[in-house]
């Protein structure tokens, strides 16, 4: 494990400083390492993987046949290589409509601050070509759950190590409770423009468009300072008023001043380690070269380029849980990306935004 977690961490700086790729074989190789430690430490998982043929004695030929575990998985079982009780980090997924969240187990916060410092400075930070110290000017307005009030939340502890790290300090948040502080966000909007400071609202779709309905309401607008960007993430899930993403980023540009290429939406899950993000300007989403997926049919084969299928995500920083996890979104693999679809019929709807569904604007 140490061996392992020092490879990837080197992986992970070699991408972060110095833009270097992961080869195929390379990826293939590690993918093959962490999978077979996975079995012999994670006897959930292994139960699964043995109920499909597939053990240390008779292992996978490449990444792409290692079997994944369901999301859901992790709300029914402790999906992790060692005790849970010395975790470094527990994430929660925020529920369902039946009340239950699956929590994934991280042995050490390195592989997790790494991987998302590394994604978040290239493919926010980066936007207007910035350099991560350039960015670290940017003051953070954060439109998800405060970690001070949802520890478990990913979202929320990916912007607070986001915000330390990057940030120009102020850092502010406007989730509380059932609540979303929507007076307190334009007056540190105001604030922001009458300083000259360029801000990054990282903020849920559903947060984003109550903060936007309420600008309408309310006949405000702002001219956000430049190189202001906005990261956008969680989608709708189907449970509220829904509208698409292309209205959502053309409101949000109108409303804030900014060009919509300064808006970048984040795909992530609780049972990853790793993020993806846009790449414009067909906003495929694009991961870190330790992260890879790949498009299946019913019956778990990897479908062609640009064909719609359940996708599978195999994460190599996913080290002390399950290094393949089957989502419940459906989409296509394009180039060096992925098209994001929709959810499969029947998926149980969770996600960030479902913090954001009953909210109060005040």
């Amino acid at each position: 494990m140490p061996d392992l977690e020092s490879e990837l961490l080197g992986i992970i700086a070699a991408w972060h400083e110095r833009g270097e790729e992961l080869r195929d074989d390379a990826f293939d190789d590690l993918a093959l390492r962490i999978f077979a430690h996975q079995l012999r430490r994670n006897e959930p998982y292994a139960r699964y993987c043995a109920a499909r043929g597939v053990t240390t004695d008779r292992m996978p030929s490449s990444w792409e046949a290692i079997p994944p575990v369901p999301a859901a998985a992790y709300k029914e079982a402790t999906l992790a290589t060692f005790d849970t009780k010395h975790a470094a980090l527990v994430f929660e997924s925020s529920g369902t409509t039946l009340g239950r969240g699956g929590r994934h187990y991280m042995e050490a916060s390195a592989l997790y601050d790494a991987a998302l410092l590394a994604g978040f400075d290239r493919f926010v930070l980066s936007v207007l070509s910035l350099s991560k110290d350039d960015g670290a000017r940017l003051r953070y307005l954060n439109l998800v759950p405060n970690p001070a009030e949802r520890p478990h939340s990913s979202l929320g502890y990916m912007m607070a190590r986001v915000s330390r790290e990057r940030g120009a300090g102020k850092t502010r948040w406007y989730l509380r409770g059932d609540d979303l502080a929507v007076d307190a966000f334009f007056a540190d909007l105001q604030d922001a423009v009458a300083a000259a400071q360029p801000v990054c609202i990282a903020t849920t779709a559903f947060a984003l468009l109550a903060v936007l309905d309420a600008a309408d309401a309310r006949g405000v607008r702002f001219r956000l300072p430049p190189k202001s960007r906005i990261m956008e993430t969680g989608g709708f899930k189907g449970r509220t008023r829904v509208i698409s993403r292309e209205e959502l980023y053309a409101r949000a540009s109108s409303s804030f001043g900014i060009p919509e290429s300064q808006i970048v939406a984040e795909y992530g899950m609780t049972e990853l380690t790793s993020q993806y993000y846009d790449a414009l300007p067909r906003r495929e989403k694009v991961g870190p070269p330790w992260l890879r997926a790949r498009a299946v049919g019913t019956d778990g084969a990897t479908l062609p380029e640009g064909v719609v299928g359940a996708l599978v995500h195999v994460d190599l920083a996913n080290l002390s849980s399950c290094i393949a996890v089957q989502s419940e979104d459906l989409g296509a693999r394009v180039g060096s990306g992925i098209l994001l679809i929709g959810r499969e019929e029947g998926a149980e709807l969770r996600g960030c935004s479902l913090d954001a569904e009953t909210l109060g604007v005040r």
